[in-house]
């Protein structure tokens, strides 16, 4: 059984469909590519998984349950995760405290040992702090966990928000352009960063991305959009020689990587 599947998955504004009849799959620890042209409708997939928007039509069905009209909040504590393409960091807490954010919702104590600092709150706060630490150092933010996240440069930034997706402990990771912004040297980073993750945590990754050296690097599927319609899926050497893809996105980039 699929992880995820959406059948028939759409939604519409004021009668404009901005997505319409995607039918996806997603197998456990797969890795796969949502890429198409702005406006292709991408990020409201990845809105309508995670309880941003409410679908116009069909369904989502996530490790075998609905989601359907869930709040975010529900359907990130069944096991979906995401970043964002423009950053949405707690820019006037530390690296480590926008960490432990995440965490503090998957690690309650309870009201009594809160509101009394009984021992189970200090051992929670150590255990918190420990994970924090942890997963920053898995991210190479380690150095930084004493900073204010607004101080930390624009890549190290992008890594801050995977550390606090991956602190709720997804089954599910949505990136939203995780290299928006990075130069050549740190999205080749990125990439050994993502297939590691995924190996780490036994994650299925979604990625939206328009660095296609990014997509044709690690991603082993490939669906593309157009216009809120799916117009090619396939592996990553399919996508790049399928016309449909090269005239509705991929143009001359496409024709000179596939030289």
């Amino acid at each position: 059984m699929a992880l995820l599947k959406t059948v028939d998955l759409g939604v519409a504004f004021g009668g404009l469909k901005a997505l319409s009849g995607l039918d996806l799959e997603l197998e456990a620890g797969e890795l796969v590519g949502l890429i198409g042209p702005n406006g292709a409708g991408k990020t409201t997939v990845f809105n309508l998984l995670t309880g941003e928007f409410a679908p116009s039509q069909g369904e989502i069905l996530f490790d075998g349950r609905r989601l359907g009209h869930l709040k975010p909040h529900q359907v990130n504590r069944l096991g979906i995760a995401r970043t964002f393409q423009n950053i949405r960091l707690f820019r006037g807490l530390t690296v480590v405290e926008n960490v432990e954010v995440a965490l503090h919702a998957r690690m309650a104590p309870g009201f009594l040992a809160t509101l009394f600092r009984l021992p189970a709150w200090y051992e929670r706060e150590a255990a918190v702090e420990a994970r924090a630490l942890e997963l920053l150092e898995l991210m190479g933010l380690r150095p930084y966990a004493r900073q204010l996240a607004r101080n930390l440069p624009y890549g190290l930034q992008r890594r801050l928000e995977i550390a606090r997706a991956l602190a709720s402990r997804p089954k599910l990771l949505l990136l939203d352009e995780p290299a928006a912004g990075m130069n050549p040297q740190e999205s080749r980073a990125l990439m050994e960063l993502i297939r590691a993750i995924r190996e780490r945590f036994q994650l299925t990754i979604l990625l939206i991305e328009h660095d296609m050296s990014v997509v044709m690097g690690v991603c082993e599927r490939i669906v593309v959009l157009d216009h809120g319609v799916e117009i090619a899926r396939g592996t990553p050497e399919e996508i790049r020689r399928n016309p449909r893809v090269i005239e509705a996105y991929l143009g001359e980039e496409a024709s000179a990587d596939a030289s």
